[in-house]
């Protein structure tokens, strides 16, 4: 279906996600049959309105408690009743994340563990409705990616159960700071609390970056609509998109491509030189395009050694697996990050000692050049026994003899 991309100049929240999908055209079936499974019948009525802010339309949903509601569940419960549910395995583990983060922030916030946090904080019942609506929904809209533009902090106080509370408040700081989320700030804002724990604790798990998209082909808009009247309409937008890049190799001026990456990165100081060489091979094989070294000075003066790993977004899972099973750090961290990638193919040319492999490179402007692979610059010095920028000139002498052995890749 293309990209979707969050858009919230006026804050980030549960409810304003959830109105914005429906308005995209996701089905209120979608969003009611996981809460159904959840033993929620009969709890909640969903009132999903079309309704104006600052004159601009949009859809409002609000979640209206029918029955009673246990004041004082923990989120161990919670969790239990999410695990059983026989909902969609896919739909399930994205909420179980969500709520984890909320929990987690929240106990870190509070001095606790994240099983003694109360239910009012991570799932009181309109917040129980957003996160499953709306993992729900982006499962059933299943986007290529998901990308969330930098949501705005607010500023001054805001009313919670716990009093009077600073804006940001504590638990969107701590999930800021644990999923690197960047947040907008500055006295532009309007004033309060714009982008809430449950918004961002949803993005933080579900959105692959916080970033300006590119050029963007746009296909759907489903607008959700905030309860505050502010200075400006207040409103999230969910845009369904095609990306719109040049990406043809064969055009007349091709560009480089952005490419979503995951950083892994562990100091070790604990672990020989031969262990660090054995976990990087190990982490190439599972599937890290590069692994670096560098030395640092850790605790106490002790030396130790930087591990960086670069990770696609597909393959972390299982590097993550190869840092924590195989390497002697007791955590890893991560990063999202991202770099421009040239169009490549792999071919040979012919050289005085027979054909080598190169990569040829297609630039932005549409020039080419190669680069003449290592292994192959070793092994032909070494039998030749000439040097290997000896070698690598000798081919580059031939470029226009190259002979693609497959199509353009990134």
């Amino acid at each position: 279906m293309g990209s979707l991309v969050v858009d919230c100049p006026t804050g980030l929240a549960g409810d304003m996600l959830l109105a914005a999908c429906l308005d995209l055209g996701v089905s209120r079936s979608c969003v009611e049959q996981p809460l159904s499974a959840l033993g929620l019948d009969g709890a909640y009525r969903l009132v999903v309105e079309e309704g104006r802010n600052g004159g601009l339309r949009g859809l409002q949903l609000d979640v209206e408690a029918v029955a009673p509601q246990t004041e004082h569940r923990h989120w161990r419960d919670l969790r239990g009743q999410i695990d059983q549910a026989p909902i969609d395995a896919v739909v399930k583990q994205r909420v179980l994340a969500v709520f984890s983060a909320l929990a987690e922030a929240e106990a870190a916030v509070h001095g606790t563990s994240p099983d003694q946090v109360h239910f009012h904080e991570v799932g009181a019942l309109d917040s129980l409705v957003d996160v499953v609506g709306v993992c729900a929904a982006i499962t059933a809209l299943a986007p290529d990616r998901l990308l969330c533009r930098v949501p705005p902090a607010g500023r001054g106080t805001v009313q919670t159960a716990h009093g009077c509370l600073p804006v940001p408040a504590p638990a969107v700081l701590e999930l800021a700071r644990r999923y690197r989320v960047p947040l907008r700030s500055g006295p532009d804002l309007p004033s309060g609390e714009l982008t809430t724990p449950t918004g961002l604790a949803l993005m933080a798990v579900l959105a692959d970056g916080f970033e300006e998209p590119g050029d963007l082909v746009v296909e759907g808009v489903g607008i959700g609509l905030g309860h505050r009247q502010l200075d400006r309409p207040n409103l999230l937008r969910l845009l369904q998109v095609q990306e719109f890049q040049r990406l043809d190799p064969g055009a007349a001026e091709p560009m480089a491509t952005w490419q979503e990456l995951v950083v892994q990165e562990a100091w070790i100081d604990d672990a020989s030189a031969e262990d660090l060489a054995a976990l990087a091979d190990q982490l190439r094989q599972a599937g890290a395009l590069e692994v670096a070294t560098a030395q640092v000075l850790m605790q106490k003066g002790r030396p130790g050694m930087a591990m960086t790993a670069l990770v696609l977004p597909e393959q972390v899972a299982a590097v993550r697996e190869v840092w924590l099973g195989a390497g002697t750090s007791l955590g890893v961290r991560e990063r999202r990050q991202g770099r421009w990638v040239l169009w490549r193919r792999t071919g040979v040319c012919p050289s005085p000692w027979g054909e080598l492999r190169v990569k040829q490179v297609r630039r932005p402007g549409g020039s080419l050049s190669l680069k003449v692979e290592h292994d192959e610059l070793r092994r032909v010095s070494l039998q030749a026994n000439v040097s290997i920028e000896q070698v690598r000139m000798a081919v580059l002498t031939q470029a226009e003899r190259f002979q693609p052995l497959g199509d353009w890749t990134l």
